[in-house]
């Protein structure tokens, strides 16, 4: 056999090995932990002072330090519980967004503390001071909040209402929970920025960032996920989830972002069996609607609440 045909018969296989390499590296990219919260975009830059002073109030409350599974190193997941001012049957639990963790959501929370609130902003798997080497994209993490939920209701005892939050990442890991039996007190959900299913949202992405198209990458990208995670990319499915879900569900999304796009609330928002709810704020970036006005905000989520949640404390 000559050079040229060595060659010619090689070349799949070094073309496939090529491929499979470089899905290695997506995946690696976008599903392994890294342990700091990446700066935001250029354009959320302008909210920096804001954010900070939020930060700082967060900081300054008194928490407590909740854990799961504490012995377990591989599965042991950290959770920090804010205390209403005064005595409350109120709780949230806010999930957060891809590579933050509870304390990015500071903002989020004091809103939800100056309402009455009590507070639990968990670190989901691969995240801020929890165990795991890789983001489960909300699928996992689904589970590890019906355990969360079962610490609340331990602590605020049968008649608490429970509000679950969440944005970007976090918004979808709210839209997947919705399909789990939740305990009665659960009482209404809030998605902020949600996408509507991983596979959906890293094909968009590929394209977007990367000039890849969808195949061979995202189904060898969901090879790695089961060898590594034990499911497919097709299972993580806000969609679905939702369908099975009959509580009241609030929806919020911009509809300029570029990195979840907002038809992919709309998808949701007609997923859901609920009660269901649809804001689209004009010129908002990702998650960028609370910022540009947070009373604004504030206003919307209050009047969402007021329709399910009862007052007496």
């Amino acid at each position: 056999m000559n050079k040229k045909s060595m060659l010619r018969l090689a070349a799949p296989a070094v073309v496939a090995s090529g491929v499979f390499g470089a899905s290695l590296r997506l995946f690696d990219y976008a599903f392994k932990r890294v342990d700091y919260v990446p700066e935001t975009s250029a354009d959320k830059q302008k909210y920096a002072d804001a954010y900070y002073r939020y930060v700082a109030w967060y900081r300054q409350q008194p928490k407590e330090t909740w854990q799961l599974h504490a012995d377990d190193p591989a599965n042991h997941l950290i959770a920090h519980y804010i205390p209403a001012a005064k005595p409350s049957l109120k709780t949230v639990v806010i999930s957060h967004g891809y590579k933050g963790n509870g304390e990015t959501m500071a903002n989020y929370a004091q809103l939800f503390y100056e309402l009455g609130f009590n507070v639990l902003l968990p670190d989901d798997r691969g995240h801020g001071k929890s165990a795991g080497d890789y983001i489960t994209f909300g699928w996992i993490d689904r589970i590890d909040y019906l355990d969360w939920l079962n610490q609340i209701l331990a602590k605020t005892g049968p008649n608490t209402q429970i509000v679950l939050f969440g944005a970007s990442m976090g918004g979808a890991t709210v839209e997947m929970m919705s399909g789990e039996k939740l305990p009665h007190q659960v009482k209404a959900l809030i998605a902020d920025s949600g996408y509507s299913s991983i596979e959906a949202e890293l094909t968009y992405l590929l394209k977007k960032q990367f000039h890849l198209p969808k195949y061979p990458f995202v189904p060898l990208v969901s090879l790695i996920n089961k060898r590594r995670l034990g499911y497919y990319l097709n299972a993580v499915q806000s969609t679905t989830q939702l369908r099975k879900n009959h509580l009241p569900f609030f929806f919020i999304h911009g509809d300029h972002d570029v990195f979840v796009p907002h038809s992919m609330a709309f998808r949701n928002y007609d997923a859901t069996q609920g009660p269901r709810e649809l804001w689209i704020v004009k010129g908002a970036t990702h998650v960028e609607s609370f910022w540009l006005d947070p009373e604004r905000y504030r206003r919307h989520v209050t009047a969402f609440l007021t329709k399910y949640l009862t007052t007496n404390d």
